[in-house]
C-alpha cells in the first residue's frame, strides 16, 4: 500500500511538471473580458464561457474576469451561461492574430422560462442563486447551503452550517448531528463526494466542526436515498465541497478574536491542567515503567491562563493557461484559531425515589484550537476533460478542566467531596483526493475519484482525582475503588481508502436527452487500531491520611511519595493496554435509469448491491485471551425518485428507498471505554438494522433567489439500535437492538424571500425560515434483548422517542444588504434558532428519562466591505444566553441533573485582500 501511495505521488508530480512545461501557441489571438450582473453590476463568479462548435472554453474568476488564449484567427459565436441567468450568444466575434478581443458581458436573471439555463459542473457554486437553480433543475431531491449564506448567518464551521438547515440539529456539548431525528449511526459524511473516516472512537462520522468555513464552498445534505449513495443511510448524507479558485491571482489575510463573557470574567484565574499544548500539538507519550515508579511528567496542578483568543487565516490562488485550451487553477488556505469557554451549574444523579447519588456544583474551564490547511489543484485539460487534486489537513485539540464540589455516595459519606477531571484530546485528519471528469462523446460521460485518508486521535494522560473534606484539617484523598484516582490514555488510528467510478449514457437526442442510464462501482476499505490503558492509584492508609492542597496535588503524587509507600500504581492488565482492531470492506455496484415519462414527469429508478464484511478482534479486561467477530451482509437496495413539474416555478417530488444501518467497530467489541462519566462496553451480538424511507415534497421558486417548500417524510426501521444502561448504577452502558420497530414521521417547511428591494437592488431586505416538526417512536423489548444478548436490561418504559430527537426545530433570519458603487457593501443579519425538548438517555430501574429542555438562541452578524481590499466583521452570538437544563423525569417529580449557561460571544475580525 505504501509503495502504491509513493507511485501515485510521483505520477502526480510528473503530471504537474508536464503541465507547467507546456508552451502556449504563438501567432494566435486572445478573448478576454468580464461578466457582471446586469441589474446590480456585481461580478459573476463561475460563469461558463466558450466558443460554440470548438473546445475553447473557460469560467469567470472571483472578479468576474475571463481569459481565452490560443484562439486561431477567425470569426466566432461566443456563448455565456450561468445558473439562474439567461444564456446569451454573441455573434460575429472577431479574433485577430496577436491581438486581444475585449468583451464586457452583462447577464440578466432568467425570467419565468428557464429552459436555457445550464447547470454548470464547476464547484464555484457557493452563491444562493446558483444553488437554488441547481435545486430546481435537479431530478433528485437536494438541499445545499453555500458560502454566501454561511457568511450571512455567521456559521463558523460545517456543524453550525448544517444545524441551520431544515430538519437538522446538533448535539449540545458534543459533535453528533441529527437529521430528521436520526443520530450519528444513521448518517454519513463525505468530502467532495468521497467518504471520510471518523475522528472519534465513539462515533461513525467525523466531527463537522473540524471543517471551518474557510475551506467550504457549499455543504450538500441528501435526506432521500438514491442508488449512487452508500446504503448505510437512515437520516442523510452530508457532503462538504471544498473551495476552488479560478482567476489571475488573489491573496487574502484576516485576523479576528472571539471573546466569551464567561471566560473573560475569570481572566487571571482561568484554571487548566498543563497536560495540553496551547497550539494543539501534543508530544506526550506514556512513560517507561509506569507501574514501577512515579514517572509521569505532566503536572496535576492547575495553572492560570488569560482567556483572550486569536485567529489568523491566509488564502491565495492563481490560474495559469496551459497550451491552447488548458487551464490550471491553484488554491490554498491555512488558518489557526483558538477559543476559551467557561461554564458553571449543577451536575447531579438521583434514584427513582429522589435519593441523592451525586449532588454537586460543576465548573468547567475549556480551551480549543483548530489548525487547518487546504490545497486544491484543478486542471481543465479542455472543456471535456478535467482533473483535480485536493489535500486537507486538520489538527484540532480540546482541553477542559472540570471540578465537581458536593456529595458523592459511597465515596464522601457525611462530608463534602471534590472531584477533578482534567482532559486533553487531539485529532489529526489527513485527506488526499484525486478526481476526474471526462466527456468521452456526446452520449457518454465518466467521472471517477480515489481517496486515501488517515485520522489520528489521542487522549494523552487524562487525570482524575477525588478528595473529601475533613473538618478542621482540610482535604484528603477519597477512595471507594482503586480506579477513583487514575491517569488514562487512549489512541485511535484509522486509515480509509475509497474508489468511485461512475458512467452515464444519454438516451435519445444528446442535446435534450429523454433519459440517462447511470452505473458505477464504489469501494470503501478501512482499518482501525484502538488501544487504551488506565493507571490506577491505590492509596495505602498512610497515603489516605495525608492532608493535600487541591491546587498542589504534585506534593502527593511524586516519586518520593511512591517510594515511601503512600500509593501503588496498578493497571487492569499490568502495563498491557486494552485494544481492539477493526477491518471493514464494502464493495458496491449500482445502476439507475433517469427517464422523462412525459414532458413534465421524470423518474429515476435505481438498484444497488453491496458486499459487506466487518471484522473486529480484541483483547480486553473481559476477554484477556482475546476474541474476534465477523459480520457479513449482502443487501439489495432499490430506490425510486419522481419529479413532476407543475409549472415553470413549481415541482412535486416523491421518493422511496430501502437502506440499512451497520453497527460500529466499538459497539461490537466487548471493550470498556470510560470517558470519565460513563463506562461503555461493546456487544458482539449486535446486528444491522433495515430502514425504509418515504418522502413527498412540494417546492416553488417565486424568483431566482426565492424558495418555498413543504416536505412530508416517514421512516420505518426494523431492529433499531439504541444505547441503554445495563446496570443499576446507570453508569455502564452498551448498545442493543432494542426492539422490533422504530418509526419517524414529520413535516418540513422552508422559505427564502426577498422582502423589499430598492435603488436598483442595491438595498435589500431578505428573510429565511425553516421549521421541522416530527414524531419518533420505538418499542423497547426486554425479552428480545435478553434472548439475543447477555444483557438483562430493565428500562422504565416499554416505548420511547428516539434519543437526541427534538419534536420541533426552528431557524429564521432577517438580513439587510446594501451595496455601494465603490465595491463596498454591508450586510447585517439577525438569526434565531430553537429546538424543543429531547431525550438524552433512557431511564432504567424506574428512574425517569434524562431530558434536555428546549433552548432558543439569537445571533447578530454584521459583515462589511469598506472597499475592494478591506473588510470588517462583527459577530454577536448567543445574545439571549439561555440556561441549558437537563432533568430526570421521575414519577415523583422532575429533578435537574445538569444546568449551565454558555455566556455570550463577541467576535471582531478584519480582512485584507490584494
Amino acid at each position: 500500500m505504501q509503495n502504491r501511495k509513493v507511485k501515485s505521488c510521483l505520477l502526480f508530480i510528473s503530471f504537474l511538471l508536464t503541465v507547467f512545461g507546456s508552451n502556449a501557441q504563438a501567432q494566435q489571438g486572445i478573448i478576454k473580458g468580464t461578466v457582471k450582473d446586469a441589474a446590480t453590476g456585481e461580478e459573476i463568479v463561475g460563469a461558463s464561457l466558450g466558443i460554440v462548435g470548438t473546445t475553447h472554453g473557460t469560467i469567470s474568476d472571483d472578479k468576474g474576469a475571463f481569459l481565452l488564449t490560443g484562439i486561431p484567427a477567425g470569426q466566432y459565436v461566443f456563448q455565456v451561461s450561468y445558473v439562474g441567468y439567461s444564456t446569451i450568444r454573441i455573434e460575429d466575434v472577431v479574433v485577430k492574430e496577436g491581438a486581444e478581443t475585449n468583451l464586457d458581458i452583462n447577464l440578466e436573471e432568467a425570467g419565468e422560462m428557464m429552459d436555457e439555463v445550464v447547470v454548470t459542473t464547476t464547484r464555484r457554486r457557493g452563491a444562493d442563486i446558483a444553488l437554488l437553480a441547481e435545486q430546481k433543475k435537479a431530478s433528485l431531491v437536494i438541499q445545499r447551503i453555500g458560502a454566501q449564506e454561511l457568511s450571512r448567518i455567521g456559521a463558523s464551521d460545517a456543524a453550525n452550517a448544517v444545524a441551520k438547515m431544515s430538519g437538522i440539529s446538533k448535539e449540545e456539548g458534543g459533535t453528533q448531528v441529527y437529521i430528521r431525528g436520526m443520530g450519528d449511526r444513521y448518517n454519513t459524511t463525505s468530502f467532495n463526494g468521497l467518504p471520510l473516516p471518523s475522528n472519534d472512537p465513539r462515533l461513525k462520522n467525523i466531527a463537522l466542526d473540524l471543517f471551518s468555513t474557510d475551506v467550504i464552498e457549499f455543504v450538500a445534505v441528501d435526506k432521500l436515498y438514491n442508488s449512487k449513495m452508500s446504503g448505510d443511510f437512515g437520516g442523510g448524507n452530508i457532503d462538504i465541497y471544498s473551495k476552488e479558485y479560478s482567476g489571475d491571482g488573489m491573496f487574502e489575510v484576516s485576523v479576528s478574536s472571539t471573546l466569551n463573557t464567561n471566560a473573560i470574567s475569570h481572566a487571571g484565574a482561568f484554571a487548566q491542567l498543563p497536560n495540553g499544548d496551547k497550539w494543539g500539538f501534543s508530544q506526550y507519550t506514556i512513560p517507561e515503567n509506569p507501574l514501577g515508579g512515579f514517572n509521569f511528567t505532566n503536572s496535576a496542578n492547575p495553572v492560570s491562563r488569560n482567556p483572550y483568543p486569536a485567529n489568523v487565516r491566509v488564502l491565495g490562488g492563481k490560474s495559469f493557461n496551459v497550451g491552447g485550451t488548458g487551464r490550471l487553477n491553484l488554491f490554498g488556505t491555512a488558518s489557526f484559531g483558538n477559543g476559551f469557554e467557561y461554564r458553571e451549574g449543577v451536575n447531579n444523579d438521583v434514584s427513582a425515589q429522589g435519593a441523592r447519588i451525586r449532588w454537586s456544583d460543576q465548573t468547567r474551564f475549556g480551551y480549543k484550537t483548530n489548525t487547518t490547511g487546504l490545497f486544491n489543484a484543478k486542471y481543465l485539460i479542455n472543456p471535456t476533460h478535467k482533473l483535480s487534486y485536493n489535500f486537507l489537513f486538520v489538527n484540532s485539540s480540546d482541553q477542559w478542566n472540570d471540578n465537581y464540589n458536593g456529595y458523592f455516595r459511597d465515596i464522601t459519606e457525611g462530608t463534602t467531596g471534590l472531584r477533578r477531571l482534567g482532559s486533553y484530546a487531539q485529532n489529526r485528519v489527513f485527506v488526499n483526493q484525486l478526481l476526474g471528469t471526462h466527456q468521452l462523446s456526446s452520449r457518454i460521460d465518466v467521472d471517477w475519484g480515489v481517496s486515501a485518508n488517515r485520522v489520528s486521535y489521542i487522549m494523552p494522560d487524562r487525570i482524575e482525582n477525588i478528595l473529601r473534606y475533613v473538618d478542621g484539617e482540610g482535604y484528603r484523598i477519597a477512595e471507594f475503588a482503586d480506579s477513583d484516582n487514575n491517569r488514562f490514555n487512549q489512541r485511535l488510528d484509522e486509515n480509509e481508502y475509497a474508489v468511485n467510478l461512475n458512467g452515464s449514457y444519454k438516451i435519445g437526442n444528446t442535446e435534450a436527452p429523454s433519459g440517462v442510464i447511470r452505473l458505477g462501482y464504489q469501494g470503501r476499505l478501512k482499518d482501525r487500531e484502538f488501544e487504551s490503558i488506565q493507571f490506577n492509584f491505590e492509596h495505602t492508609s498512610q497515603g489516605r491520611a495525608v492532608v493535600v492542597d487541591p491546587n498542589n496535588l504534585d506534593a502527593l503524587y511524586n516519586q518520593n511519595s511512591f517510594a515511601n509507600g503512600y500509593f501503588n500504581i496498578t493497571g487492569f492488565a499490568g502495563e498491557s493496554p486494552q485494544l481492539y482492531s477493526g477491518d471493514q470492506q464494502i464493495h458496491a455496484g449500482y445502476v439507475s435509469l433517469e427517464y422523462d415519462l412525459t414532458d413534465r414527469l421524470t423518474s429515476v429508478v435505481g438498484v444497488r448491491y453491496e458486499n459487506i464484511r466487518q471484522y473486529v478482534d480484541w483483547v480486553t479486561q473481559f476477554f484477556p485471551d482475546g476474541g474476534k467477530n465477523t459480520l457479513t451482509k449482502n443487501p439489495v437496495l432499490p430506490s425510486l425518485n419522481l419529479k413532476y413539474e407543475l409549472n415553470e416555478r413549481q415541482n412535486l417530488r416523491l421518493g422511496a428507498g430501502k437502506t440499512y444501518t451497520l453497527p460500529q467497530f466499538k459497539e461490537r467489541a466487548p471493550f470498556v471505554f470510560d470517558d470519565g462519566t460513563v463506562s461503555e462496553q461493546g456487544n458482539p451480538f449486535l446486528y444491522p438494522s433495515d430502514n425504509y424511507n418515504l418522502d413527498l415534497k412540494w417546492e416553488m421558486f417565486p424568483s431566482s433567489s426565492e424558495l418555498i417548500s413543504i416536505a412530508a417524510f416517514g421512516k420505518y426501521i426494523q431492529n433499531p439500535i439504541n444505547e441503554i444502561s445495563i446496570s443499576a448504577t446507570a453508569n455502564d452502558v452498551s448498545w442493543v437492538n432494542i426492539g422490533d420497530v422504530g418509526t419517524v414521521i414529520g413535516v418540513e417547511l422552508e422559505a427564502k424571500k426577498d422582502l423589499i428591494k430598492w435603488n436598483s437592488d442595491r438595498n435589500l431586505f431578505s428573510a429565511g425560515l425553516n421549521v421541522a416538526y416530527m414524531k419518533t417512536d420505538q418499542d423497547i423489548n426486554t425479552d428480545k434483548v435478553r434472548q439475543e444478548t447477555r444483557f438483562d436490561i430493565r428500562p422504565t418504559h416499554d416505548r420511547s422517542n428516539f434519543t437526541g430527537a427534538s419534536d420541533l426545530l426552528v431557524n429564521t433570519d432577517l438580513t439587510y444588504t446594501k451595496r455601494w458603487r465603490n465595491d463596498g457593501n454591508i450586510m447585517a443579519t439577525v438569526a434565531y434558532s430553537y429546538f424543543s425538548d429531547k431525550i438524552y438517555s433512557l431511564g432504567i430501574e424506574q428512574k425517569g428519562n434524562l431530558v434536555d429542555r428546549g433552548v432558543g438562541t439569537l445571533d447578530f452578524i454584521i459583515r462589511s466591505k469598506i472597499n475592494r481590499h478591506i473588510g470588517v466583521d462583527l459577530l454577536l452570538r448567543n445574545m439571549l444566553d439561555p440556561e441549558y437544563r437537563r432533568v430526570q423525569e421521575n414519577a415523583s417529580g422532575h429533578v435537574p441533573v445538569l444546568t449551565y449557561k454558555k455566556g455570550r460571544f463577541f467576535s471582531l475580525g478584519v480582512n485584507y485582500q490584494l
